[in-house]
């Protein structure tokens, strides 16, 4: 690990404490990280030497917001984030179940990968969210996703799973009012806002019930 790394791991754990164990999986999944991004655009180039701030951390911060949840699932996981973090973080949670949505094949690889190296307690359903969230849906305590669509577009794909009681947990960035704006012209929103503690700009948007309006007759 290079003294960069180092200190950005270090950064990381300080601002969200991990158990040693889960710290021991979260390396695991960003050695694989530095491996594949190689060869697959997992995250943005530039934003890899700051993985643990940009990434890690960022996706950390998203548990202790859910309570003692089990049942996760995380939508358009892409690299692994927030999705596989917080497996690690609750693998120690007995009963732990995150599922981890993701249809582009090879990114779908590497996430298998990754929950196999580090002993997660993950599955990866390699599928497009609209043809299998209603089947997931069932007991899911929390459902999240990480720059994916705009709220509206976000709002509609995580519906089946707020429609049957979980929050949803997501991370925005600061237009965050102006996309519940938006999406106030066609659901009903409960919600509120907490602030990023690795992103003086970043918002997270805790979704507590959304139901879309009837339309206008």
């Amino acid at each position: 690990m290079s003294k960069s790394d180092s200190a950005g791991r270090d950064r990381a754990l300080e601002l969200v404490p991990v158990s040693r164990e889960t710290a021991e999986r979260l390396d695991a999944i960003v050695t694989l990280l530095q491996k594949w991004q190689r060869t697959i655009n997992l995250v943005a180039p530039a934003s890899l030497p700051d993985v643990w701030m940009r990434h890690v951390a960022d996706s950390l911060q998203l548990v202790p917001l859910a309570g003692e949840a089990r049942r996760w699932v995380d939508l358009g996981s892409g690299g692994g984030f927030p999705g596989l973090v917080v497996a690690a973080m609750l693998g120690e949670r007995p009963g732990a179940d995150v599922t981890l949505v993701e249809s582009d094949s090879r990114k779908a690889a590497f996430l298998r990968e990754a929950a196999r190296i580090a002993e997660l307690p993950a599955t990866v359903v390699p599928a497009r969210i609209e043809r299998v969230a209603a089947q997931l849906a069932p007991g899911v305590e929390v459902v999240s996703a990480r720059a994916l669509a705009p709220l509206v577009r976000l709002l509609e794909l995580a519906h089946p799973f707020l429609a049957q009681g979980a929050t949803g947990l997501f991370l925005k960035g600061q237009d965050v009012d102006n996309e519940l704006t938006d999406s106030a012209k066609s659901w009903r929103i409960a919600s509120r806002i907490a602030p990023s503690v690795t992103d003086r700009s970043g918002r997270i948007l805790i979704v507590t019930s959304a139901a879309p309006l009837a339309p206008a007759t």
